[in-house]
């Protein structure tokens, strides 16, 4: 079967989009990995699937795999890609549209400058929802990994997030402390794992391990979650730009209980086919 996709990016951190509001397929997990593989597929960070809305007054659902084929709920730079592609390709003619994802609704808008603005909903620090196995909330939390502590700020803004603060982020054990906590048995459901240098209370630094995908250019949700949690730390302001090895983000977030709004890049990279038999 002759399946065609778009390639983008946004900051680096690239998918491979599959419309399947005008053709139809279901994708096993193994197609999925096969996909993402960089070495026998197209290669991507994650498989985003658009389909139609499955609740009314919603304009489109939207599907995240990552590479090791497994869905998850969020992906805030993919999100920007998924606005960006809806409209390029001429499924809505909106400047902001309603998302269905697992972690609720989402509000993608495009702005005059080319960018994309993303509603990521209200982070919430309450364990069980990230989910996490601590007994109460705090704004950090010991975290003991191969015999050692580390100090982590743990929260969910649709899906789960665990950011150490570290003196310089291109220093900082990325590819070697990362999946360990990725796999730390306090989060069920896996996490992500930032790594964030703090410039000045508007500006900071950071590095992503994201669960079943590595290290990637950038990661949206995981810039949502790192300011947030500087911010409950007292240590950021309410507007602050992320540097992440692919580029910048600006993230808004007034404060707790308040959604917090993500700002950067969709880039469209080349449109294709390809032949999922012989994946």
């Amino acid at each position: 079967m002759a399946l065609r996709f778009t390639k983008m990016h946004g900051l680096g951190n690239d998918f491979v989009i599959i419309d399947l509001v005008r053709q139809r397929v279901e994708l096993t997990p193994e197609q999925v990995r096969r996909l993402a593989d960089r070495h026998f597929g197209i290669g991507c960070d994650q498989v985003l699937l658009v389909e139609p809305s499955t609740r009314d007054g919603v304009d489109f659902r939207y599907r995240i795999f990552n590479r090791d084929g497994g869905e998850v709920e969020q992906c805030g730079n993919g999100a920007r890609c998924f606005a960006r592609f809806v409209r390029d390709q001429g499924l809505s003619a909106k400047d902001e549209i309603t998302v269905e994802t697992r972690a609720g609704l989402l509000r993608p808008r495009l702005e005059a400058d080319g960018r994309v603005t993303v509603d990521m909903g209200v982070p919430t620090f309450n364990p069980a929802e990230v989910p996490f196995t601590a007994p109460a909330r705090a704004d950090r939390y010991p975290l003991t990994v191969d015999g050692e502590t580390v100090e982590v700020s743990v929260l969910a803004i649709g899906n789960p997030h665990a950011v150490l603060i570290v003196p310089d982020s291109e220093r900082a054990p990325v590819l070697t402390l990362g999946p360990k906590i990725e796999h730390h048995p306090g989060f069920p459901k896996r996490v992500n794992v930032g790594f964030l240098q703090v410039i000045d209370a508007g500006h900071v630094r950071l590095r992503v391990w994201e669960r079943g995908a590595g290290e990637t250019l950038a990661c949206g949700s995981g810039a949502c979650a790192a300011v947030a949690a500087g911010r409950v730390r007292g240590l950021l302001d309410d507007r602050v730009t992320v540097s992440l090895p692919g580029g910048v983000l600006d993230i808004r977030w007034p404060g707790e209980g308040q959604p917090l709004w993500m700002t950067g890049p969709a880039v469209t990279v080349y449109e294709g086919t390809i032949d999922l038999d012989r994946l």
